[in-house]
């Protein structure tokens, strides 16, 4: 065989190696977000916002349908109840009771704090975008407490409305996220969600505590805890309206 046709099928081997690398990587981190939401959810979280020298505790009832309709609404401390954020279909709307309006929040604050907390519009609304707006590269498969866990480097298309430059994530072979980074445009590490607690809620086994924190800002971050949730269950249509944002039915 002539020097120049070995080459040749060599590239187009390592080509198809790499492509087939790249779906497997991008079919881990989907199958992690399929974990957490079902085809649908419902529960119940507590969310603890830590600081030096103050806590906040909220109450809070999700909703999950599909890849893109999620419903948040505080339920405790009474000060803060009725507050809620609707997603659905790359759009983002909030509600306060204490005003009775509803916003509709723009792209450029999509990564916010919500409500004060470490975590940001889009990450509350557990939106599935990095599935198909990132490229995801298989970086290492490592061994940990039985299970193989997978280190998955995923980084946005140019045209993708986010803000980091790439997100690490270290998923376990049975689909839980057991660390997810954030990175900005200059490649500095922001912001890591860690996961504290595994446990089985609703029949399967997920995340039950996870901790969000900044890189840079000591004793700072936020942890969600799952006090209860269902899966794959039937959801009304007018769940994830405006309507029902701002006059709950459910």
């Amino acid at each position: 065989m002539r020097p120049i046709t070995i080459l040749l099928a060599a590239t187009i081997a390592l080509t198809a190696f790499q492509a087939a690398a790249s779906e497997n990587a991008r079919d881990i981190v989907k199958a992690a977000i399929d974990q957490w939401r079902g085809f649908s959810s419902r529960g119940v979280i507590t969310m603890k916002i830590h600081r030096p020298d103050w806590e906040r505790t909220m109450t809070l009832r999700s909703w999950t349908r599909g890849n893109d309709e999620s419903l948040v609404r505080v339920i405790k401390p009474r000060r803060d109840a009725g507050n809620a954020t609707l997603a659905k279909k790359g759009s983002m709307w909030t509600y306060s009771p204490k005003v009775n309006r509803v916003i509709k929040i723009p792209s450029s604050m999509m990564n916010r704090n919500w409500m004060g907390s470490d975590f940001s519009n889009k990450e509350i609304s557990r939106s599935d975008d990095i599935v198909d707006q990132y490229d995801h590269k298989l970086m290492e498969t490592r061994r940990s407490r039985g299970h193989e866990v997978y280190v998955i480097q995923s980084i946005p298309h140019e045209e993708a409305a986010v803000v980091w430059g790439r997100e690490v994530l270290k998923i376990r072979d049975d689909n839980i996220v057991l660390e997810h980074s954030f990175y900005d445009q200059d490649g500095a590490h922001v912001k890591s969600l860690l996961t504290q607690a595994i446990g089985k809620s609703g029949g399967r086994t997920i995340a039950i505590r996870q901790r969000m924190s900044k890189v840079e800002v000591e004793d700072e971050w936020t942890e969600i805890r799952v006090d209860e949730m269902e899966f794959d269950i039937k959801l009304r249509d007018t769940l994830f309206t405006l309507s029902n944002l701002q006059n709950p039915r459910e």
